[in-house]
């Protein structure tokens, strides 16, 4: 059976079964502070577990993408070394929020593995949850009582708390678990080993292929259980797994989910699968990987130096490593095999299809980049390797290649290895640990338990006409972390104030109770469909009603803001083309950013061109329309534009000004005439394919203007009011151009002079033609000296000093000759000497420069010169 029925027999199953199939959510979660990214089937569920949100059918599937590569759920070291594990994976599930329970999802689990895919029962295990002492929960009777039903209890096995009991994290959701396990190894391996030892040991033949969670408990800040007031059910089952038991294969990877992939990376690297363990290492990590950051560009999660960006570069330059050392490709590839993904999973998730050229262009670049890192690196290496004293490498330099120039450890200890070299482990391990700490100290958060003042069953939003409310406080709870220190949680009945999301900032303000006693909101979340507010501070009278006040200058500069990158979006695809699709937006108070898909740099005409949409835009005054809680399907029709990467409900809202309409959850100026003027400050580049641009509105235009003019005026003095002050700047840089030519002249002049005189104070060491000497001459002089003097005398060994704009420079020439016979280099000489002049430098063998900020420094790093011809 091909992976596609597979997908769809199970899909199709459930819907039978009465359950909603829904598409499967964005794999970038926006509104989770507790993610970064969907790790596992039920992320996208847990505001119907908490009791936040109530989906329209109790009962749901889907197939869900997922990445596992961060936190406490993190494949990414197995990926590749083993047949199963992977970064990205399609988890398929069924779901019931308090509708049926234990008994119906081990009848349908059996059913569908047994009856619709035919799976042999004699090969399959199952485990119920054994109980725990330390929890007071007893063993999982019902769910082995149910099991009875279907399968010899020799096959029944119990699991520990570790394997059979899921929690959502430390609080929250959690109940006791049925792994079913597939034995497909051959007969013969069956007959000297009992599948069921294997259970749970990591044996590649001897998987869990589905989990099924049956939610009753609720994990406290004080780590006791409470029973819910609903019992749901949670289940997941490994796409991958299912497809090798199905297919009848030993491996993933030789499933037709993968091999499409490897086939075109064995065509691309002339390389073959299942020759060499090593180069199938590799082949794997590249297909599992290639995956991975397709998704999660699709979803508009772009490789970057921060956080979830960080940690999609990381999987790319693990695929681009293995390519490059396992596979010897040294140009990009992987881009390459988009084209093969989109073909075998794009029907299934058509983001691929619509996302492909960016996709392509992102991953392309990045390879590119990180190439270039390797090559750097390379370099780095090598003088590290020719500058040791010993066999042994610093863990600390290793650890430096690693963390400021992003050189892998792994090939950092192959090279070392291969040229008789190693480096000190445990150094690096500290030093790694040490940066480790200092990130989760930074980041990790203590939440007690939610104290709930008012059984309020949903949040009310009235933010979208009012900047006042009268509220309850319907829960709250205090949070800890090094970052912010204590604050309290708050969440109100109702509220005015916005909730961070769709790029626009949460809002301020503050709650003021009869007593006239304020506390300040400082900001505003989203977390599992419920708007938190922040405060330092918890109210003295917690159940009184309170007067909630928005912050109206920064909720009207924000409006003003957002509302611009409205207009931005639609100047952009009107001038540069439909072709360009938002892929980000930052909206705080003081200025907005816009992402955008293109191919190219925007000239300075296309640039006044926007701006100028923009502003007869508003200049028009053009006035605010919306549709709140319309069919999702209306508004595509009335032709809002849907973002790839966010998740739309049943109903959506709809902002539309003019010609320009979107779904938009966030909020807005009534008429566009309040933006005032739209400015652009900057424009760039994000990543292949994808701009940037940075602009201001309304108070902060004025500000900017003001700005300009001041500093305008302070240039008309400078250039003594010169009537046309452009020309005279102009006739300035002409003048400085051409002064610039003679002094340059002059120093060469300077330069001939002194090589003269310099020939005559060259002495012998050792056999060693020496000099070390301050000169008064620039950087560009001495280097001239220096091999002018090289082209005159064998065995030389310069060492320049000069003093320029209160800076040292040291500049080091060594003849090759003597580079080779006495094992010198000029790079590693300098960045000793440099020490003395309080800077460091670099440079080749035969010739390097150093510089520093203590020409004091010169004299002692000259006489320090000859104790490197002793």
């Amino acid at each position: 059976m091909r992976s596609q029925d597979i997908r769809n027999t199970f899909l199709n199953f459930f819907e039978e079964k009465k359950h909603s199939i829904v598409p499967s959510a964005p794999m970038v979660l926006k509104d989770d502070p507790t993610l970064m990214f969907v790790n596992s089937g039920m992320a996208p569920f847990k505001e119907f577990f908490l009791g936040n949100a109530q989906p329209k059918n109790n009962r749901l599937a889907d197939t869900q993408k997922c990445l596992r590569v961060s936190g406490k759920h993190n494949d990414l070291e197995e990926v590749g070394y083993d047949t199963y594990h992977h970064t990205l994976f399609e988890m398929l599930g069924n779901w019931s929020f308090g509708d049926y329970f234990k008994k119906e999802a081990i009848a349908w689990a059996w059913e569908l593995l047994t009856e619709k895919f035919g799976i042999d029962k004699d090969i399959l295990y199952v485990t119920v949850f054994e109980g725990d002492e330390e929890d007071g929960i007893p063993m999982d009777q019902e769910a082995y009582d149910f099991w009875k039903g279907y399968i010899h209890e020799d096959r029944i096995l119990m699991g520990n708390k570790k394997d059979n009991f899921w929690e959502m994290g430390d609080q929250g959701p959690c109940g006791p678990c049925s792994e079913i396990h597939v034995d497909i190894r051959s007969a013969e391996e069956k007959a000297k080993v009992e599948g069921k030892t294997l259970v749970n040991m990591d044996h590649p033949q001897v998987v869990e292929i589905w989990n099924l969670v049956f939610m009753q408990y609720n994990r406290k800040a004080n780590g006791s259980l409470e029973n819910l007031p609903d019992k749901h059910i949670d289940t997941g089952m490994g796409f991958e797994r299912l497809c090798m038991v199905m297919q009848g294969v030993q491996s993933n990877y030789d499933t037709d989910v993968f091999t499409p992939i490897i086939r075109e990376i064995e065509t691309i690297t002339d390389k073959d699968y299942g020759k060499n363990e090593k180069v199938d290492v590799a082949i794997r990590v590249i297909s599992d990987h290639v995956r991975a950051v397709a998704f999660s560009i699709a979803d508009g999660q772009l490789p970057s130096n921060t956080g979830a960006g960080y940690v999609i570069r990381r999987i790319l330059r693990r695929a681009v490593r293995y390519g490059f050392t396992f596979l010897d490709k040294k140009e990009p590839f992987i881009f390459r095999l988009v084209d093969v993904l989109v073909q075998q999973m794009g029907k299934a998730f058509p983001e691929l299809k619509a996302q492909r050229q960016l996709i392509e262009n992102v991953i392309k670049e990045e390879e590119a980049s990180f190439l270039r890192t390797l090559d750097q690196g390379l370099v780095l290496l090598d003088r590290i390797i020719e500058s040791a004293k010993t066999k042994e490498i610093s863990g600390a330099k290793v650890f430096e290649l690693k963390d400021t120039y992003g050189f892998p450890e792994d090939l950092t200890d192959l090279i070392l290895r291969e040229n008789g070299f190693t480096y000190n482990h445990k150094e690096f391990d500290e030093k790694l640990k040490e940066q480790q700490g200092r990130g989760k100290e930074a980041s990790q958060l203590k939440s007690d338990d939610w104290t709930v003042l008012i059984e309020d069953e949903e949040q009310e939003f009235v933010g979208y006409d009012t900047l006042e409310a009268q509220v309850k406080i319907a829960k709250y709870r205090k949070v800890t972390s090094k970052k912010d220190g204590e604050l309290y949680q708050l969440v109100f009945n109702i509220t005015p104030f916005y909730a961070e999301g769709g790029g626009q900032v949460g809002d301020k303000g503050y709650l003021e109770d009869v007593h006239g006693d304020v506390v300040y909101i400082i900001d505003t979340k989203k977390e599992n469909n419920e708007v938190i507010h922040f405060a330092k501070t918890l109210p003295n009278h917690i159940n009184e009603i309170f007067k909630a006040v928005v912050d109206e200058n920064q909720r009207y500069r924000t409006e003003c803001n957002h509302t611009a990158t409205h207009l931005l979006h639609q100047a952009l695809r009107d001038i540069l083309g439909t072709h360009v699709e938002q892929k980000g937006s930052a909206v705080h108070s003081k200025y907005l950013r816009f992402d955008f898909s293109h191919f190219s740099k925007l000239t300075v005409e296309e640039l006044r061109d926007v701006e100028d949409f923009v502003n007869r835009r508003i200049h028009g005054k053009l006035p605010l329309k919306e549709e709140r809680n319309i069919p999702m399907q209306k508004a595509i029709d009335e032709g809002a534009m849907a973002l790839f990467g966010e998740k739309y409900g049943d109903t959506v809202r709809t902002v539309r000004f003019g010609q320009s309409i979107e779904l938009c959850g966030g909020t807005h100026v009534k008429n566009t005439g309040d933006i005032w003027h739209f400015k652009i400050v900057s424009e760039g580049a994000v990543a292949a394919g994808i701009r940037r641009i940075e602009a201001i509105t309304s108070d902060a235009v004025k500000d900017f203007y003001a700005e300009n003019s001041r500093a305008y005026s302070e240039m008309k003095n400078l250039l003594n009011n010169a009537k046309e002050p452009v020309k005279a700047l102009q006739n300035l840089q002409d003048e400085n151009t051409s002064l610039k030519k003679q002094i340059e002249g002059l120093l060469k002049d300077k330069a001939k002079s002194i090589k003269g005189d310099l020939k005559n104070e060259i002495t012998e060491i050792n056999g060693i033609n020496f000099l070390a000497k301050k000169l008064d001459l620039d950087a560009s002089g001495i280097k001239d000296v220096c091999f002018e003097l090289g082209s005159q005398f064998d065995n030389l060994f310069l060492l320049f000093g000069a003093e320029n704009d209160g800076k040292a420079i040291l500049s080091c020439y060594i003849s090759k000759e003597l580079v080779a016979s006495k094992n010198l280099n000029a790079g590693t000489i300098v960045r000793e000497l440099g020490k003395h002049i309080q800077g460091g430098g670099g440079g080749q063998p035969f010739f390097a420069t150093a510089g520093g900020k203590n020409p004091q420094g010169i004299e002692q790093a000259l006489k320090a010169a000859e104790d490197y011809l002793k």
